[in-house]
């Protein structure tokens, strides 16, 4: 690389915008170099079919979810934590960058580091990146985000010694163990927030008769959801559609039909963490009894997961300060240390950026 190059890389690095995004299929997450977290919105958009343009994007969106008329619709570009659709999710990452780079008036085009789920493929990760330069990204990189979920929890991800964290997201599950700067065992399920929420419209409709939305089951998931039934008398009313009538009607369901509801998806989470664990080497095993499991993600708000792991898997469990964020947080201690860190990132086009030399 020559001289000219290497100085024009570090002026550009001084004076453009750095950006982490943890583009989750539940909520996106967007930490600034030197600024923190600037914006935490649901990752929904609401498209005009007649003319292609964007309503709305994040939370304003997610209000109109259910109640637009025929030409809006309401979109979530993620499924599983891969982009389902490049297009909006082109557009969201627009209209992002244009809100922060509004707000920090740079006018260069931005560095961009997102996050991913572990063992996505090659053409999922090519989509994530050409969707954020299409957006405006000067440069992308990628991590996985139970690497960015570990660095977020401040675990010594670069040291001789193993780290287990799981990431319990809206769309998937990341499981991982972590040794110097890589990952080496992982696993990545396609259960998460939002299947725990489809189970529990599927559980009010076959017991209960009657048809809810996904808005209505988050929100009963939210207030009613346990792992463990502690006899509490916690109860929620629901309204929907009767599954016979097809007229309105409204149940009343408690914090047992929840946990009923959701069992299913906990106990695959759980034997899922005890298939990483049977392939662990045992000096990393060592050091992960020693350590504990790392529980992120919005499914570390369950009440009673941590005991209901620490119970099945013989391992202390402990569940991460402000688990929402571990993901973007950590994304944003390698933006502020790229030079620290370009070991933890996903190079699936054979070289490192210039950015990083």
């Amino acid at each position: 690389m020559s001289f000219l190059t290497q100085n024009l890389n570090k002026f550009l690095s001084v004076v453009s915008t750095d950006i982490a995004i943890d583009l989750g299929t539940a909520n996106t997450l967007v930490y600034v170099k030197n600024k923190g977290i600037v914006l935490n919105e649901p990752t929904i958009v609401a498209v005009n079919k007649k003319t292609g343009q964007l309503v709305a994007v994040g939370q304003d969106a997610k209000s109109m979810q259910g109640r637009t008329p025929q030409h809006i619709e309401v979109v979530r570009p993620l499924v599983d934590g891969v982009i389902s659709d490049f297009e909006v999710t082109e557009e969201m990452l627009g209209y992002l960058i244009n809100k922060v780079q509004s707000d920090v008036k740079s006018f260069i085009a931005p560095r961009m580091l997102i996050g991913v789920p572990s063992g996505i493929t090659n053409v999922e990760m090519r989509a994530a990146r050409d969707a954020a330069k299409n957006a405006g990204a000067r440069d992308v990189f990628l991590i996985e985000e139970p690497m960015a979920a570990a660095i977020g929890a401040k675990l010594p991800v670069g040291k001789a010694a193993g780290n287990m964290i799981i990431d319990i997201g809206g769309g998937t599950t990341d499981i991982a163990v972590i040794s110097l700067n890589g990952i080496v065992v992982a696993k990545n399920l396609r259960v998460a927030g939002d299947h725990l929420n489809s189970a529990i419209a599927s559980y009010i409709r076959d017991q209960f008769k009657v048809y809810v939305g996904e808005k209505t089951a988050e929100e009963a998931k939210i207030a009613l959801a346990s792992v463990k039934f502690d006899g509490s008398s916690n109860e929620m009313v629901i309204r929907g559609r009767d599954v016979m009538t097809g007229l309105p009607r409204e149940v009343i369901i408690t914090a047992g039909d929840v946990k009923d509801a959701v069992a299913g998806q906990i106990d695959t989470i759980i034997e899922s963490t005890k298939a990483v664990l049977e392939k662990t080497p045992p000096e990393v095993l060592a050091d992960v009894m020693q350590r504990g499991i790392h529980v992120c993600g919005g499914g570390a708000l369950i009440p009673g997961l941590a005991d209901l792991l620490e119970e099945n898997l013989q391992v202390p469990v402990i569940i991460v300060p402000d688990p929402l964020r571990s993901v973007v947080r950590g994304a944003g201690i390698v933006i502020e240390n790229f030079e620290q860190y370009e070991e933890v990132l996903i190079d699936n086009e054979g070289e490192l950026s210039p950015y990083l030399t």
